[in-house]
C-alpha cells in the first residue's frame, strides 16, 4: 500500500476551484456591462425596414384622414361661413394626394400580400409630399393668413420621433421655407368684413389647434410606445448576451478544469483499485470500494464526452427521438450517477410522444434539475411529461421545501451565491441552455410544498 504516500493532496482543491469560478462570472459581468456602457455605437440603433414601415403607415392614415377633414371643410365652408373658395382646385388637388397615398401603399406591397418594409428616405420624401400637398392647399385659401397654416408643425413632430437628425432637420427647413413663401404668394380669401375676419380666424386658429394636438398627440403617443417595445427588446437582447458571455466564460473554465482531473481521477482509480483486491479489508469495504471505482469511471466518461458534445455534434446531426422514450433513458442514466436517488415517469398527455431533439444541452439542463431536485428532497422526484399542438413540456417535481425567495427573483437570469453544495451556477446554465434551444424554463411552487420546474420546448416540425 506504499502507493499511497505517493498520491497528491487535492483535499482543498474544491473551494479554490468554486472561488475561481465566482470570480470568472462575476469578472465576465463586469466586462460586458462596462463594453455595454462605453461602445458609443451601441447607444443608438438604427430602426428596421420593418419599423420604417409602421412609422409609414401611420403616416399615411393620417395623412388621408386629414385630407377627408379637409376636403368636408372645402365642401361647407362656402354655404357654412360665406366664403368663395377655389373648390375645383382644391379638391383636385385633395383628390391627387389621396390617390397618390393609396398608389403608395398598393407599391409598398409584396405579390404575396406582405410589406417590402421602407427606408428612412422613403419616409423623409413622404413627409416632404405632405408639406408640399399642405401647401399647395394653403396657396389657395389665403396663405399664411389661414389658420390651418399650424399643419405644418405635425410632419415636423412625426419627423423627430422617426428619423435621423440631418433629415429632420431637413424637414423642418422645408416647413419654414413652404410658411415664408406663403406669406409672399397666395390667393387672398375675399373677406370684406374685417372684424368678421378676424373671428374667423380666430375660429379657425382654434380649430387648428384642437387638429394639431390631436394629430401630434396620437403620432407621439403610437411611436412611443413602438420605442419603448424596441427599448424593451434591446435590453433583453443585452441581457441575454451578458448571459451567454459568462455562460462562456464558464465553459473556458470548465475545460481547463476537465483537463486538470484527468491526473487525480487516474490517481484515484489506482488508489481504489489496489483497494478493491485488498484481500485483509472486510468485505463490505471492498464493496464500497467496487461502488467507488464505478463512480471513477462515470467522472472521466463525462470529462472524455466534453470536448465530443462541445465541437463534434452540430446541431443539425443531432438524432430526433420520442420525447416519453428519450426522458426515461435519460431518468435511468441519471439514476446510474446517482444510485441513491429514486423517480417515477408519468406521461400525462394520451397517443403517441412527439419527438425531440436529443441535444446534450437539454440533457445536462435536465440533469441539473434532478440534481437539484435529488439534494432538496429525500423523496421520489416526480418527472412528468406533456405536450399539445405546439410545444412539450417537461416537469421536475419534489416534495423538499421549496424555492427560495430569491431564486424565483432571478429564474436562471444571474448565478446564485455559491452554496455548500454548489457554485450557484446550475439554474444559470440550465436557463441558458433552455434558452438557446428555443425553450422557456419556468419555476413556481408546488401545492402542499416543494418545487416545480417546467421545461417548455417548441415541437419538432415534421421531416
Amino acid at each position: 500500500m506504499t502507493l499511497r504516500k505517493n498520491v497528491p493532496n487535492y483535499k482543498h482543491q474544491a473551494a479554490p476551484a468554486r472561488d475561481n469560478l465566482s470570480h470568472l462570472t462575476a469578472h465576465s459581468t463586469a466586462v460586458v456591462m462596462q463594453q455595454i456602457t462605453d461602445n458609443p455605437r451601441m447607444q443608438f440603433v438604427t430602426p428596421s425596414p420593418q419599423e420604417y414601415s409602421l412609422h409609414l403607415g401611420r403616416l399615411r392614415l393620417a395623412r388621408l384622414i386629414t385630407l377627408a377633414c379637409l376636403a368636408v371643410c372645402v365642401l361647407i365652408t362656402p354655404t357654412l361661413l360665406a366664403i368663395e373658395l377655389p373648390q375645383i382646385y382644391l379638391l383636385s388637388v385633395l383628390f391627387l394626394a389621396a390617390s397618390l397615398t393609396l398608389v403608395s401603399s398598393l407599391a409598398s406591397r409584396r405579390q404575396d400580400g406582405t410589406d417590402r418594409g421602407s427606408s428612412a428616405a422613403e419616409l423623409c420624401s413622404q413627409l416632404l409630399f405632405d408639406l408640399a400637398t399642405l401647401s399647395a392647399v394653403l396657396y389657395l385659401s389665403g396663405g399664411a393668413t389661414n389658420p390651418l397654416i399650424s399643419l405644418l408643425l405635425p410632419p415636423i413632430a412625426f419627423a423627430a420621433l422617426a428619423l435621423p437628425g440631418m433629415q429632420v432637420a431637413l424637414i423642418g427647413i422645408a416647413a419654414i421655407a413652404a410658411y415664408s413663401l406663403l406669406m409672399l404668394f397666395y390667393l387672398p380669401l375675399p373677406i370684406a368684413d374685417v372684424a368678421r375676419a378676424t373671428q374667423l380666424h380666430l375660429i379657425g386658429m382654434w380649430l387648428t389647434f384642437v387638429v394639431s394636438a390631436g394629430l401630434i398627440g396620437w403620432i407621439v403617443l403610437r411611436m412611443s410606445q413602438r420605442i419603448r417595445m424596441r427599448d424593451a427588446e434591446l435590453a433583453a437582447t443585452r441581457e441575454q448576451a451578458l448571459r451567454d458571455e459568462r455562460v462562456t466564460a464558464i465553459g473556458t473554465l470548465a475545460a481547463g478544469a476537465a483537463h486538470e482531473l484527468g491526473t487525480p481521477l487516474a490517481t484515484m482509480a489506482l488508489v481504489v483499485g489496489e483497494l478493491e483486491q485488498d484481500q485483509r479489508l472486510p468485505t463490505e469495504t471492498r464493496a464500497d470500494a467496487t461502488l467507488l471505482r464505478q463512480q471513477i469511471g462515470l467522472c472521466k466518461n463525462i470529462i472524455s464526452n466534453l470536448s465530443r458534445r462541445a465541437g463534434a455534434e452540430r446541431l443539425e446531426n443531432i438524432e430526433r427521438q420520442a420525447a416519453d422514450r428519450w426522458l426515461d433513458q435519460l431518468r435511468q442514466h441519471w439514476h446510474s450517477l446517482c444510485p441513491q436517488t429514486t423517480s417515477q415517469l408519468n406521461i400525462i398527455s394520451l397517443g403517441n410522444a412527439p419527438e425531440l431533439a436529443a441535444d446534450p444541452r437539454l440533457e445536462q439542463a435536465l440533469l441539473n434539475l434532478l440534481n437539484n431536485a435529488a439534494q432538496a428532497s429525500d423523496t421520489p422526484i416526480e418527472i412528468r411529461l406533456s405536450w399539445d399542438a405546439s410545444r412539450i413540456s417537461i416537469e421536475v417535481l419534489d416534495r423538499g421545501p421549496g424555492f427560495p425567495p430569491e431564486v424565483l427573483d432571478l429564474c436562471g437570469r444571474h448565478a446564485l451565491p455559491a452554496h455548500a453544495s454548489g457554485c450557484g451556477i446550475g439554474l444559470l446554465l440550465t436557463c441558458s441552455a433552455i434558452n438557446q434551444l428555443g425553450g422557456e424554463l419556468h419555476l413556481s411552487q408546488r401545492d402542499g410544498g416543494g418545487a416545480a420546474a417546467r421545461i417548455d420546448l417548441p415541437r419538432l416540425s415534421a421531416c
